[in-house]
């Protein structure tokens, strides 16, 4: 098992999880946060990240000019010096995800372009672009659009950002993001080289993604995507994971949403934390498990709390996402510090009812990096 952690940092277990080692991670482009790990089917793992050539962050024009993806061959002991994606300078490029097919190996990654990160110029546009290898991460295929909605360059709601990829069973790409108060969703069935011409609206999300949660200096409820390629009877099912307020600023909750004619149509959404209304629920992870069907969802819960204590909560399905059981995971909850930078995102992992969930937890202005070991035997 390996874990990425902002900026520089994995971690890997050769144990299920019980120990772990740390490492600093270094590239010639630089390694600027935006930690994302997936592993493909012949035990490589992929660590993509930002980028920081001159390593000296915002204070150069390159930072942010491409998305890095290093290798590692011996299950995450060491990392090759990397390859990159996107190089469109002096466009920014951030908010990147991974998925490997597991059919060929190829990876694809999708993620957000900004005309300049931040500006608040009308004419710079945020959109969404796709990359992919077919070489084990070596060396990337151009970048191309694939959002028909530019959003804008300010990095909140209206900017168009969280896109995940997912394959399914049959080679299909989906990906899903947000912009607005609408999550869309897009599909290619020849390994990304065309796109539908017009995305389609997947659900509501009220409010939009960048979400005010006490106690945080910023979170957002960007969808996560998923589908099931296990031999259950919700083979092929695709699940998008979001949060958002529709039910008020008061009140986040976790929701889900899913289609089984590859996209053309979404149910309703399913709210995912089973609390009664009126507590926040956020920063939402979902994964499929490939072998079984089940669907895993971590985020953090204040269900239990009238201030900002937060736990972790993990929420199951294995109705095709019909009802949800919620549990908490952490051994006990913790309070953030808004002046001390939290994170964007959690994560989890599960395999044959493996499951490891990753988070952080804050202590006074320390934060660390937690796991559970789950392992369901059915």
């Amino acid at each position: 098992m390996v874990a990425g952690v902002v900026l520089n940092k994995t971690f890997y277990s050769h144990d299920g999880g019980r120990n772990w080692t740390m490492q600093l991670v270094e590239s010639p482009y630089g390694v600027f946060g935006d930690p994302v790990i997936t592993a493909d089917y012949k035990g490589y793992f992929y660590f993509a990240h930002l980028s920081d050539p001159e390593g000296v962050g915002r204070a150069s024009d390159r930072w942010l000019d491409r998305i890095v993806v290093q290798r590692s061959v011996d299950q995450g002991v060491t990392w090759s010096p990397g390859s990159y994606a996107g190089m469109r300078h002096p466009a920014d490029q951030d908010k990147h995800w991974l998925v490997t097919d597991p059919r060929t190996a190829a990876i694809y990654m999708t993620w957000t372009e900004f005309d300049k990160y931040g500006s608040a110029d009308p004419q710079h546009k945020s959109r969404i672009l796709f990359s992919k290898s077919v070489n084990q991460g070596i060396s990337w295929s151009g970048a191309i659009p694939i959002s028909q909605i530019e959003g804008d360059c300010i990095d909140s709601d209206n900017t168009t950002e969280g896109a995940v990829p997912a394959v399914g069973p049959d080679g299909t790409l989906y990906v899903a993001w947000s912009h607005g108060e609408h999550i869309y969703f897009d599909r290619s069935v020849d390994l990304g080289v065309t796109w539908l011409e017009r995305d389609i609206i997947a659900a509501n999300q009220i409010g939009g993604w960048d979400i005010d949660i006490p106690g945080l200096g910023r979170a957002n409820g960007m969808p996560v995507t998923g589908v099931d390629l296990s031999d259950s009877p919700y083979r092929g099912t695709i699940y998008i994971n979001y949060c958002d307020q529709k039910n008020g600023p008061n009140d986040t909750d976790v929701w889900l949403v899913r289609s089984t004619d590859y996209g053309e149509t979404w149910s309703e959404p399913v709210r995912v934390n089973d609390d009664p209304p009126g507590k926040h629920q956020f920063f939402t992870w979902m994964a499929v498990d490939p072998v079984t069907g089940g669907i895993y969802i971590v985020f953090y819960d204040r269900r239990a709390h009238a201030d900002n204590q937060t736990d972790v909560f993990l929420a199951a399905s294995f109705d095709g996402g019909s009802t949800f059981e919620n549990v908490r995971i952490s051994e006990k909850p913790f309070t953030p510090n808004p002046t001390v930078f939290f994170g964007d995102y959690n994560n989890i992992s599960v395999n044959g009812g493996v499951i490891r969930p990753i988070w952080t937890r804050m202590d006074g202005n320390r934060t660390s990096i937690w796991t559970a070991l789950i392992d369901l035997h059915p």
